[in-house]
Formats: C-alpha cells, structure tokens, sequence
C-alpha cells in the first residue's frame, strides 16, 4: 500500500492557462456577473463579451444564462450553434461546429488527472465536435473526444471514446445505439 505524502506533488507539467493574470481577474468576475448569475438573458451581449476575450465566435450563436466557460480564449463556435446553460472546462481547445446544440448542464472536460502517480499529474486534450452534433441534457464529454458530424450524445450519457458521423450515442460509457436520420 502507498503511503500517503505529507508534501505538493502536483504536477501541472506545461501546462500555460494562456492569458495574462489581469485577463484572468477580469474575466472571472465578468463571468460571474454576466454569465453565472443569469442577469444578462441577452444571447447578443453574453456574444460580445466572449468575443472581447479572445473567443471565435460565429454568426447567430445563441449563448443563454448560466453557461460556465473556463477559459473564453480557448473556445470556438462555429454559425448558428447554440449553448445553453452548459459547463465549458476548456483547460485546452474546446470547437464547436455549425448548427450544434450543447444541451442545459452539459460538461465539456478538457482535463483530468493522472490518478496512478504521486504527482496527480494535470492531462489535458482539446474537444472537437463537429457540424450538426447533438449533446443532450447533462450529457458529459471526456477529454480529448472527437464528436463526427450530425452525431448525438444523448441525455445523461458519457462519451468516453469518439463519436462516428450519424451515429446516436447512450449510456455510460455511451455506445451507439441506431443512426441518426435526418428528414
């Protein structure tokens, strides 16, 4: 049995957050009042802001009250996308194709830990979700996952390995289920 350490070992390794310590100060409490605490209901606005931030942000992207977005310089989304009140831990990359949706409590976890070492060391990989993708109401997405295009991860569900073009995903871990048919 491992004994347990009585010192910090937690290796970030390279890990770079990619903004400047002012930039961080200023957007969490942006993010606080603007997004978090659903006083801002207007899409256009909550749009703006990413953007002022570094985000690359389409046209006609709905955006509601209550998203939590880590890191607004490290997330993409394409045209007429829309996010709801979903949790964006975007340690890396997080893009967002055309015409997705990003259901209400949704996660996007871009890092985990390394649980078999002393050091907990930080993992983290970008999410790629793709045109027409679908994730369904607190649905979870786990670092370094490609979800295809017009794909869905339906509500509830943990994608754990890539998602193919068309395919509707359920269960934990999700497993495709049928095609997706769209009339």
């Amino acid at each position: 049995m491992l004994k347990t350490q009585l010192h910090k070992n937690f290796n970030t390794g390279g890990f770079e957050i990619g903004a400047s310590g002012i930039k961080q100060f200023l957007w969490y409490f942006t993010s606080v009042f603007f997004f978090k605490s659903g006083l801002m209901p207007f899409s256009s606005v909550l749009v703006f802001i990413l953007r002022l931030f570094g985000s690359k942000i389409g046209k006609e992207v709905r955006i509601k009250p209550g998203i939590h977005i880590k890191y607004p310089w490290k997330l993409e989304v394409g045209d007429y996308s829309w996010l709801a009140d979903c949790y964006i831990e975007n340690l890396d990359w997080v893009k967002i194709g055309n015409n997705c949706c990003i259901s209400q409590q949704a996660i996007l976890m871009t890092g985990n830990h390394n649980y078999k070492k002393t050091s907990f060391d930080l993992i983290i990989s970008p999410i790629v979700i793709e045109d027409g993708a679908w994730i369904g109401s607190g649905a979870q997405i786990a670092p370094g996952l490609i979800l295809h295009s017009h794909c869905v991860l339906t509500m509830g569900s943990v994608g754990k390995t890539n998602l193919e073009a068309y395919g509707v995903y359920q269960g934990n871990p999700a497993v495709w289920i049928k095609e997706r048919i769209i009339r």
